[in-house]
């Protein structure tokens, strides 16, 4: 049994990372967040010491340690532009980090990480669940198969629809979020760089605080690629259905269908974490570099080859 710290326990995500710890047979002793709405823990883990202070936090752990509790791992589901302290809070306490995505916000931010993981003997893992979908291996196997030189042509699209206080939270907040391509869809960008290999060009149609397209060239895939917040971006025979979201990536044509299946991932990605086989920095670097760029770029509208949704936002 590990003994596990959690940051950020109020978050939209901690419950996937607590119920992980508990289905894993490990223990939570203690968390942190500045927000004291986490009854959810009461399921998990009721026992676990919690803490509104970071500073208070940070003695807490430190007590443990010299009284010879050794947290062997953080797991940080905190904003996106606190993670690298977060990560460095973990590693500096002796522990390795499980870290959700984005790992950080900028690729030299992973450059910094590698070093400290030198010097501290630990790691840091983070949250890569597509690379995890059975859909997704099985087109990792397909693409594999295929003549080398075949490139294939991929539609991707995800709208996940949120409301206005979406813009108001930390979320709305480039310099905090990443943007709309970093936040919502740089495990897409994972994906698609670990199955079709490294970008080769980019460009961004559509850059805005609700949406983004833009086209990928891969090493064996040119890709289109539309994300939005907008409700009304749903195709209207989906919001018929009743449903905020919508994700399909079409392949060639012919769609992959991977919208359901989510519910074990994080726990997937726990065993093996805890196995030695997680996601580290060098499997991240790719996409964070990949949501870097686009969010430093200038949009250069609807010209050339674009996404087709992107003809409805202009």
């Amino acid at each position: 049994m590990k003994n596990f710290a959690l940051i950020g326990a109020a978050g939209y995500i901690a419950p996937r990372h607590l119920m992980a710890i508990k289905e894993t047979g490990n223990r939570l002793v203690a968390a942190l967040d500045k927000h004291d709405c986490v009854g959810i823990m009461d399921s998990y883990f009721p026992e676990a010491d919690f803490f509104v202070e970071y500073e208070r936090f940070d003695r807490h752990i430190d007590k443990l340690r010299r009284s010879g509790i050794k947290i062997d791992y953080v797991s940080i589901c905190t904003p996106n532009y606190l993670h690298d302290s977060h990560i460095r809070f973990a590693l500096r306490h002796g522990a390795d980090a499980i870290c959700e995505k984005p790992l950080v916000l900028n690729p030299w931010n992973v450059d910094a990480l590698m070093e400290l993981e030198k010097e501290t003997g630990h790691r840091v893992n983070t949250i890569l669940q597509l690379r995890l979908h059975p859909a997704i291996v099985e087109l990792k196997k397909k693409v594999e198969e295929a003549p080398k030189d075949k490139v294939f042509d991929i539609d991707l699209t995800y709208i996940t629809s949120r409301g206005r206080w979406y813009h108001i939270s930390w979320k709305g907040d480039l310099q905090k979020s990443g943007g709309v391509a970093t936040n919502i869809g740089v495990h897409f960008f994972d994906m698609l760089t670990w199955i079709f290999g490294d970008v080769r060009d980019s460009k961004v149609n559509i850059s805005s605080p609700s949406k983004a397209a833009g086209v990928l060239a891969l090493k064996r895939a040119n890709v289109r690629w539309f994300m939005s917040l907008d409700y009304n971006d749903i195709p209207e025979t989906v919001r018929a259905t009743g449903k905020r979201t919508f994700r399909t990536i079409m392949v060639d044509g012919k769609e992959v269908e991977f919208s359901e299946g989510f519910t074990e991932l994080h726990n997937e990605s726990y065993r093996r974490i805890l196995a030695g086989n997680g996601f580290g920095l060098s499997d991240a670097k790719a996409a964070i570099q990949t949501v870097h760029d686009i969010r430093n770029m200038a949009e250069v509208g609807l010209v050339g080859d674009y996404h087709p949704f992107a003809r409805t936002c202009k």
